[in-house]
């Protein structure tokens, strides 16, 4: 019997049957694609993508670059800013995932950029606080669209404004967002925006990229092969092909464009009403113990976090894989300082669900979630 898979904000399970179709049939015939073969047979299924991802974020397809994963995007971004801007300024969050903290510690580490955190509350990283943030030689801001701890979305398009009057750089990272909630990136004004292939797109694993606004704002740092303007010997400044060397992964950029053609038949509208009455109903049914604590009630993308008092939060998802048959994630999900302020450090409980997740599934869940809390009020009041 298969698994209750409830661990889709690290990678979504199960995919599509027309994602594995795909993947099958990109390998029927030799890889097509401008610029690497003489060949005419078969699919150009990095363009596909491209065209698909444009689509997916309301933008022009030469402004979409494809990487690994978002941290590769978020290396590529914070790094090559860096290489124009060194000794800068810049600003993350406190509910930021470690793809964003460590490329901007290692960078502070190395004297390339000074760095200040915006804290939150109450989930949310207020934009006043990350205005506050701003000095005269601050030039740029990353953070998440949303927490993948706690699944609050935050108010991306207000701290655009604040931004872009001042002239700062702005990074997105929608790893959680994309595929849940509708993405127009000319609306949020952000200079960059990432995603990933593998969660809520649907897509499999070492895809992804990110949208950039203006190429000239980006170094590149790392160079290549890329199938046009071969007679030079510097990378070529165009996108996508300023940040794109070597063969592209084309079986995983074949699933991600039917992934995000999946997504939008779902439509993206209705994936979100659906996560939001699953997720409502899990937190309604946790409030019936008193042991139980969810550290964000009102998520916007179906990812919740609790612990169980009286258990580690290791004791709670061993339990609920070992005897329920349910995935979930434990421990701090590569977001220490969400959870230094939410738990002191011990870690949380994960569920996020998907566009496959079902109501008895929720149910089954909540029912387990629920036995396994009142076992450890009973062993605490006996004790």
């Amino acid at each position: 019997m298969p698994p209750i898979y409830l661990n889709n904000a690290a990678t979504s399970w199960p995919k599509p049957q027309s994602v594995k179709d795909v993947l099958a049939k990109s390998l029927e015939l030799p890889v097509f694609g401008s610029g690497r073969t003489t060949g005419t047979q078969g699919i150009d299924y990095v363009s596909l993508a491209r065209e698909k991802a444009a689509g997916l974020f309301s933008t022009e397809p030469e402004k979409i670059v494809f990487s690994q994963n978002a941290t590769d995007s978020l290396n590529t971004l914070i790094n090559g800013f860096l290489l124009k801007n060194k000794g800068c300024r810049a600003v993350t969050t406190a509910l930021d995932h470690n793809s964003v903290l460590r490329p901007l510690f290692e960078n502070q580490r190395a004297g390339n950029v000074a760095l200040d955190i915006a804290d939150f509350s109450s989930g949310k990283v207020s934009p006043d606080v990350i205005s506050e943030l701003i000095r005269k030689d601050t030039k740029l801001v990353v953070m998440s669209h949303a927490s993948n701890v706690l699944g609050s979305v935050q108010d991306v398009e207000a701290v655009s404004e604040i931004l872009h009057d001042k002239g700062i750089f702005f990074i997105v990272d929608g790893a959680q967002t994309a595929g849940h909630i509708n993405v127009d990136v000319e609306k949020i004004g952000c200079d960059a925006f990432v995603f990933t292939g593998h969660k809520a797109l649907l897509g499999v694993a070492g895809t992804g990229g990110f949208y950039l606004k203006d190429a000239d704002s980006i170094a590149p740092s790392r160079f290549g092969g890329t199938g046009t303007r071969s007679s030079e010997l510097y990378q070529p400044n165009e996108m996508p092909e300023k940040f794109e060397c070597g063969t592209q992964n084309v079986t995983g950029l074949a699933a991600l464009a039917e992934g995000i053609s999946y997504v939008e038949s779902l439509g993206i509208s209705e994936i979100h009403a659906r996560a939001k009455r699953q997720s409502e109903y899990l937190i309604s049914r946790f409030r019936e113990a008193e042991n139980i604590r969810v550290h964000y009630e009102t998520p916007e993308v179906p990812v919740i976090s609790f612990n169980i008092e009286g258990l580690s939060c290791e004791d709670v998802g061993f339990i609920l894989s070992r005897k329920y048959g349910i995935v979930t994630r434990t421990g701090l999900h590569c977001a220490p300082l969400v959870h230094e302020k939410i738990d002191g450090g011990a870690g949380s409980v994960r569920i996020s669900l998907s566009c496959f997740t079902t109501d008895v599934e929720c149910k089954t869940a909540a029912d387990a979630i629920l036995e396994i809390a009142k076992n450890a009020a009973s062993r605490l009041n006996s004790a």
